[in-house]
């Protein structure tokens, strides 16, 4: 059974750093990107990060860019999100996700068939 597991959520003041890990376990995805993705109260689940298996692709949206870092480690199954000046919009749930596909990138969240079960992030102004 594959399982995704969020951590590393919390309460942050504007301007702080948080580091979001997520643990994939039942089953090793080769070439498979990984992404993450976060939804706000009252808002649409929204792409935020994605990262191939080797670690040399990323992608972001322009909302983070230059704030957040995505990596994974491979051999721990693993996949973080380091998010530096975090502002009070980034306020959200956190979700890591794999691709069903592999070697292909996306920022469509029907493209990718596994999920975790989310991670709050809550920045105070």
């Amino acid at each position: 059974q594959v399982r995704l597991v969020e951590s590393g959520g919390g309460l942050v003041q504007a301007g702080g750093s948080l580091r979001l890990s997520c643990a994939v376990s039942g089953r090793t995805f080769s070439g498979h990107y990984m992404g993450w993705f976060r939804q706000a109260p009252g808002k649409e689940r929204e792409f935020v990060a994605a990262i191939n298996w080797i670690g040399s692709s990323t992608y972001y949206t322009d909302a983070v860019k230059g704030r957040f870092t995505i990596s994974r480690d491979n051999a721990r199954n693993t996949v973080y999100l380091q998010m530096n000046s975090l502002k009070p919009e980034d306020t959200a749930v956190y979700y890591c996700a794999v691709h069903g596909r592999s070697y292909r990138y996306s920022p469509l969240m029907k493209d990718y068939d596994y999920w975790g079960q989310g991670t709050q992030v809550t920045v105070s102004s």
